[in-house]
């Protein structure tokens, strides 16, 4: 294996987080704190397009991880949750409670996956399936988690 392909499957297994035998994506989300703690003193529109880039780099890693792993969408590849809490924590306080709360929502989410999320993750080929199924599951926490913070905030 080549120093190219072992870069690859670094970043896809978040810094090996994926290699843990219990809880990849758990630990993976974990991970998935440091690039949303660097983008949240960013204005929504800059971090908007960080997220973007990260999620096509995380599909092309996911998707050259997944032909080095030969294996449809392992678990060691955690990429995808790290774009999917980036989404999830977009635009908000990198606080306690946002924090937390995205946190949980978010693996509650990619864990449950309704529709359309398990569609995506079965129908959509290679790196883009892996990681769109994240995104989506982000998309929700983020709505989720924007409307619990309303609520908090309005007592």
């Amino acid at each position: 294996m080549n120093f190219r392909d072992k870069a690859i499957l670094f970043l896809a297994t978040g810094g090996r987080t994926g290699d843990i035998p219990f809880a990849p994506g758990t630990f993976g989300t974990i991970v998935g704190l440091l690039p949303c703690f660097l983008i949240s003193g960013m204005n929504t529109g800059g971090a908007l397009i960080m997220i973007l880039i990260f999620i096509a780099g995380a599909i092309f890693v996911a998707h050259r991880a997944e032909a080095l792993l030969k294996q449809k969408d392992p678990g060691c590849i955690v990429i995808d949750e790290i774009a999917g809490l980036m989404v999830t924590l977009w635009g908000l306080p990198f606080s306690m409670l946002p924090v937390i709360s995205g946190f949980i929502l978010f693996r509650l989410f990619d864990i449950a996956k309704p529709f359309p999320i398990r569609l995506i993750e079965e129908k959509i080929p290679g790196g883009a399936g892996i990681v769109m199924d994240d995104v989506v599951a982000g998309i929700y926490s983020h709505f989720a988690l924007r409307i619990i913070l309303y609520i908090v905030d309005m007592n």
